[in-house]
């Protein structure tokens, strides 16, 4: 499993996932360019010192990174047409969230292998990019038993 990150533009989302990718040891791709320099101080505030302990992998643009993409990529977007909890993942999956202002283009929308949305209340737009990523990615490795530790998220241990 692993998450990426389209172009992001808020350094403190991506300090809160770089910070999640390193606690459950889940490599993170950032797709540039970012809306900040990654040496942001805000960027390492919200990671605190989890950067040197997460797998972090930078790519200079989206055909950079597509070119070496293994697995399915699985774009967690407002226009998915999938609950993110009624799909079947699999362990060499790419979780995909787009920028905080913009989501991801039509190219890059187009080459997902599928398209999935957190069920929302229909007066809301949409959830902080961290959390979303967040909850997809825990319910990814609940289902492929993908948690640090031997925990499968069914309440025992493998």
């Amino acid at each position: 499993m692993r998450l990426a990150l389209f172009q992001p533009d808020i350094p403190q989302n991506t300090g809160a996932l770089i910070r999640l990718a390193a606690c459950l040891g889940v490599p993170l791709d950032i797709i540039e360019p970012c809306g900040f320099l990654l040496d942001d101080k805000r960027l390492r505030r919200a990671g605190l010192d989890y950067h040197d302990k997460a797998e972090l992998r930078r790519h200079s643009s989206w055909e950079a990174y597509h070119q070496h993409l293994n697995g399915r990529l699985l774009l967690l977007t407002t226009r998915g047409g999938t609950a993110y909890t009624d799909f079947d993942y699999e362990r060499g999956d790419t979780l995909l969230l787009g920028r905080e202002s913009a989501g991801v283009p039509d190219a890059v929308h187009d080459a997902a292998t599928a398209r999935l949305v957190i069920p929302l209340r229909p007066e809301t737009r949409s959830l902080n990019v961290a959390l979303a990523g967040a909850m997809a990615l825990g319910e990814a490795l609940r289902q492929t038993a993908g948690f640090p530790g031997g925990f499968t998220g069914k309440g025992t241990e493998t």
